[in-house]
């Protein structure tokens, strides 16, 4: 394994965002606070809880998932992509490092931004609400879980798009409203008949109830499932990866 290469991928991607740190930090605590002001003050007024859990808790775990699943999409994607955009992507082919060790230091950088991001929002939040966490280890685990693989899915993104339009696409018009239909800002539970077995094709709904199991003990689906969806995400974006470097599919043409 070639410690120094990924390495110099990793440091490289982490030093881009050093550059603009206070953005990196300023943007999630100010949309954090938006959402509790708006959510949290006209919403949280007409219900008291959800299923024992205070409104405003409630909304902790959805809000970080969105930042979450964007993130490291975004941080993913945009990090190969200029690469390719640049024509420096064929350094790093003919560079005596594998497809392995590229990917890890790709998407380890992203996944360490966007677990990052999920933090300074979980502590945003305690400004705003009371919070608990009935399974801390647990909620770690599904943080970096879901970093990473969302960061390998914005990674394909990235060798897929041919333009800065295309990156955008499938986080904007897919990612996003999947995840404010997903139970993101409220349960489910409370839709009425079809849309709650409408729900239940949306991946995003098994993201986000198994991330507030870990808060409260308590979701929308059962733990099992949230974890085989995540784990089958995970292997599917590891196929494709794959895939991609024994084809050289939008990488060496």
């Amino acid at each position: 394994m070639n410690f120094h290469g990924i390495r110099a991928i990793y440091t490289f991607e982490m030093a881009r965002t050093m550059r603009t740190l206070w953005q990196s930090i300023a943007t999630p605590v100010i949309t954090t606070s938006l959402y509790f002001i708006v959510f949290g003050g006209a919403i949280g007024s007409r219900i008291d809880s959800i299923g024992g859990v205070h409104y405003g808790s409630f909304l902790v775990p959805g809000l970080i998932m969105l930042s979450l699943l964007t993130q490291s999409i975004a941080n993913a994607s945009i990090g190969i992509y200029f690469p390719k955009f640049t024509g420096t992507v064929f350094e790093l082919l003919s560079a005596p490092i594998s497809a392995i060790e590229m990917v890890v230091g790709f998407v380890g950088a992203a996944a360490t931004k966007s677990v990052v991001i999920g933090l300074i929002i979980l502590a945003t939040s305690a400004l705003f609400v009371p919070l608990r966490i009935d399974h801390p280890a647990a909620m770690l685990a599904f943080l970096v879980l879901t970093s990473i693989t969302f960061s390998m899915f914005g990674f394909i993104i990235g060798i897929w798009a041919r333009s800065f339009e295309q990156l955008n696409i499938v986080p904007s018009l897919l990612v996003t409203p999947l995840t404010f239909l997903g139970g993101a800002f409220y349960s489910i539970d409370m839709l009425p008949q079809p849309w709650h077995t409408v729900s239940l094709f949306n991946p995003v709904v098994y993201l986000v109830s198994g991330f507030r199991w870990s808060f409260f003990g308590k979701g929308d689906v059962a733990i099992g499932w949230s974890l085989g969806f995540t784990g089958g995400f995970l292997l599917l974006c590891l196929a494709l990866i794959v895939w991609i470097f024994r084809t050289g599919y939008r990488l060496k043409n």
